[in-house]
């Protein structure tokens, strides 16, 4: 069966060495996080993972959830005192803040986190990645009665938390939504509709459940701009925090999925809901998109985790699985047969997967640091830099992370041939869970219309070009670095073609806004490529420097990074070429002829 290992020393590389974390010891948060306390937490979240999360990872997929007559949910076998063990381990609580029993470090530490349970054990982490989305909204939109009574035991995790906006009539256009809300003389709504595709909706993981619902107060304006968000708990809580009765809620039932079985997908009724108003009514899309945007950077992550999981067991398939023979002569004589490792086309796929998931690593680190200055930095500058960039690569990291997280998956899959299309071999399930991560919290071609349609034009294009002259000043600061010169190189020619792309939707896309829907999607994927090569090109100076301690693993990041540069890169190229054909290909057929 397949195994995980946290990749360590590659996290404690980009953090120590490329971030350089500790040069923030200043701010808030980082000051709590010295780097003995940044190498225990990776310790010990690496043998959660391994230790306890993986082993359950298939039993969850066999199992799934089931739903009982009384319309309760029971989780697979085990997940109940896995659950137990991350709330009483405090790992829920890395980031959250001190006033409510968090431990108030970057979140880019409780990322690394987030990574490795989800490479451990994808369904399973779902759970308490949507109850620390709930936490942020309430966090950022609540009332501080509200945050008082709802936050401590989110954040521990023994209150759990899930996103309640699709309904069967409406996902991404939400504007659509039929949920109505009622007011109450005491303050409180009656919230009566559907949801579907609840994720953690309903589950025997914790105490209660504080739904995040989004509806419709009676009377209000039709669109988005007449959605307001609640606070719908599960079971009752009074005033001194003391759990009553049931609410007026149920799950319907649990949805039968391609994959991430051991997560429960529910339909829930809400029949007369009490509900509590966060913010201001009309305004809860505003407070909902805090939380949808930690859910669509984590989503990104769960791309990358189930790569660099797939990526493991390939590798190790690779090294032991004998076919063949090497076409430029025997490898190992003393064998029937060579390991399949030595062939150039498994290389390729192996090689492929890495040079994705090293660098995708590296940019959802990279970003996730911007969410934590945007957080605690007192420079304005600094806050208002990190806040462009972190609105500007959300959708990039939702979106190419999940594309090529599935594909490296896929050809993990492929490099274990027929064995890794059969269950007992397991490797077919990171495809499977994979899959679903190019859908949810907004599919990708959604996210790709948002980075053309809203982030490009925001404050005047004003984060787009702040990217450009990131990686212009990059290219300055190294170009007269011998050994950089190859990756210098590889970013200037990436950041050119993303800006010829950029000018030609600002010109073209205006005019036609078909032109900029049909070439969203491979913009997205230059994007992608040219964030990659700028985090390769930190992370090759960053190896460059230890060049000299005769540490292999800096070798191996220069030989990924010269893969990366000379076989990955080059498909920016292509997705140029595309974006500036436009719509007309794209639209010509008649529709009756599809």
């Amino acid at each position: 069966m397949p195994g995980y290992q946290a990749p360590l020393r590659d996290m404690r590389f980009l953090l120590n060495e490329v971030l350089r974390i500790d040069s923030y010891s200043n701010l808030a948060g980082f000051a709590e996080a010295p780097p003995d306390v940044i190498d225990a937490i990776l310790e010990g979240g690496a043998r959660f993972a391994s230790d306890v999360l993986q082993p359950l990872n298939s039993v969850g997929d066999r199992q799934g959830c089931r739903r009982n007559p009384d319309a309760s949910v029971v989780t697979p076998d085990g997940f109940i005192d896995a659950y137990r063990q991350m709330v009483e381990g405090g790992w829920m609580t890395l980031s959250s803040d001190p006033e409510y029993g968090g431990q108030g470090l970057p979140r880019t530490i409780a990322l690394v986190f987030a990574e490795m349970c989800s490479s451990a054990n994808m369904a399973f982490a779902m759970y308490p990645g949507l109850t620390h989305g709930a936490y942020s909204a309430i966090h950022a939109g609540a009332s501080d009665e509200q945050k008082r009574m709802y936050l401590p035991k989110l954040a521990t995790g023994e209150w759990a938390g899930t996103m309640n906006l699709t309904e069967p009539q409406c996902g991404t256009d939400l504007g659509l939504i039929k949920t109505k809300a009622v007011s109450q003389p005491d303050g409180s709504y009656r919230i009566t509709g559907q949801k579907i595709w609840i994720s953690g909706g309903e589950q025997d993981l914790s105490a209660n459940i504080i739904h995040l619902v989004l509806a419709r107060i009676e009377g209000a304006p039709e669109g988005v701009k007449g959605i307001s968000l609640f606070i719908v708990p599960k079971v009752m809580v009074g005033a001194d925090g003391s759990l009553g009765a049931h609410n007026s809620l149920e799950c319907g039932g649990l949805e039968e999925k391609m994959g991430i079985h051991g997560n429960a997908t529910c339909v829930m009724h809400y029949d007369g809901a009490t509900g509590h108003l966060v913010g201001e009514a009309h305004k809860g899309m505003r407070i909902m998109f805090v939380m949808m945007n930690e859910a669509r950077l984590g989503v990104g992550v769960q791309g990358l985790a189930q790569a660099e999981v797939a990526y493991q067991n390939a590798a190790s398939f690779a090294r032991d699985r004998t076919q063949g023979r090497s076409i430029t002569g025997v490898k190992a004589p003393d064998k029937a047969a060579d390991p399949i490792i030595v062939h150039p086309d498994v290389r390729r796929m192996l090689m492929d997967c890495r040079a994705f998931i090293e660098g995708a690593r590296a940019f959802a680190y990279w970003t996730a640091l911007q969410g934590d200055l945007l957080h605690v930095s007192p420079d304005e500058k600094v806050r208002e830099k990190a806040d462009d960039r972190m609105a500007l690569m959300t959708p990039v990291i939702k979106a190419f992370l999940t594309d090529r997280g599935f594909k490296a998956a896929s050809d993990a899959l492929q490099l274990h041939g027929g064995a890794g299309f059969t269950r007992e071999q397991g490797i077919e399930q990171f495809v499977r869970d994979a899959r679903i991560a190019m859908i949810y919290e907004g599919t990708n071609g959604i996210q790709a219309l948002d980075l053309v349609g809203r982030k490009l034009a925001a404050n005047g294009g004003r984060a787009v070009f702040a990217f450009f002259t990131d990686l212009e000043e990059f290219c300055a600061l190294h170009e007269a670095d011998e050994a950089m010169k190859p990756h210098v190189a590889g970013v200037r020619t990436a950041a050119a073609q993303l800006k010829d792309g950029t000018m030609w939707l600002m010109q073209n896309g205006m005019s036609n806004f078909d032109n900029a829907g049909a070439s969203s999607h491979d913009y997205l994927q230059l994007f992608g490529l040219t964030a990659l090569a700028l985090m390769w090109a930190q992370m090759a100076k960053a190896a460059l420097d230890q060049a000299g301690s005769g540490d292999s693993f800096y070798a191996d990041k220069l030989a990924t990074a010269d893969y990366f540069f000379q076989r990955v890169l080059p498909d920016a190229t292509s997705h140029l070429a595309k974006v500036k054909t436009g719509a007309g290909s794209v639209m010509a057929l008649r529709a009756e002829a599809f």
